[in-house]
């Protein structure tokens, strides 16, 4: 069986820095484990980078959430903590994206670099009720036969109302979402 395990921008701004929020912080060592493991048994891992450029404040993400963060070649762009371990490791791919799903021309790139016979796709990452759910969309569209499984407890918003409506959202695409 094929899998794959995606990380979604877990990255400095949304852990500690600009956007950074406690519940964040703590699925550090969680995350960190999950990813050795699937790496130890010879799976792909993906990571999502939450991109942006000083003309951020001006873009329609921007103007809803003005709070500059993720600017490429920033600390806050980075992989939080221990898993900056993984930036250079065998069979991990890093993905930036300009919005809260990876765009449909990446999606296609991606799906050059890892194959498409993939029979799982496990995601986690920051933030639920943004981005993970966006990805969790984009994957769906691309890899139709796989199964998907969203790793709640590796998951993370600033709003925990909003986190568990994601998940239920989440599960109600036919994911398994595991709490």
């Amino acid at each position: 069986m094929k899998k794959l395990l995606v990380v979604i921008d877990y990255q400095k701004d949304f852990v500690d820095g600009a956007l950074g929020f406690k519940k964040a912080e703590t699925l550090e060592e969680g995350i960190y484990n999950k990813v050795k493991n699937y790496l130890d048994n010879g799976d792909k891992v993906i990571f999502t980078y939450d991109t942006h450029y000083e003309n951020y404040l001006e873009s329609r993400e921007g103007k809803g959430l003005p709070v500059p963060h993720c600017y490429i070649n920033t600390e806050g762009h980075e992989l939080y903590g221990k898993l900056t371990e993984f930036v250079a490791a065998p069979n991990t791919f890093h993905y930036n994206k300009e919005a809260f799903g990876i765009a449909p021309k990446d999606m296609l790139k991606l799906a050059e670099d890892i194959g498409t016979d993939i029979d799982e796709i496990e995601l986690v990452g920051v933030v639920t009720n943004m981005c993970v759910i966006s990805n969790v969309v984009t994957f769906q569209a691309q890899y139709i036969n796989a199964n998907l499984i969203v790793d709640g407890t590796l998951c993370a918003s600033f709003d925990d109302s909003l986190h568990d409506k994601a998940l239920d959202v989440i599960e109600a695409l036919s994911v398994k979402v595991v709490r």
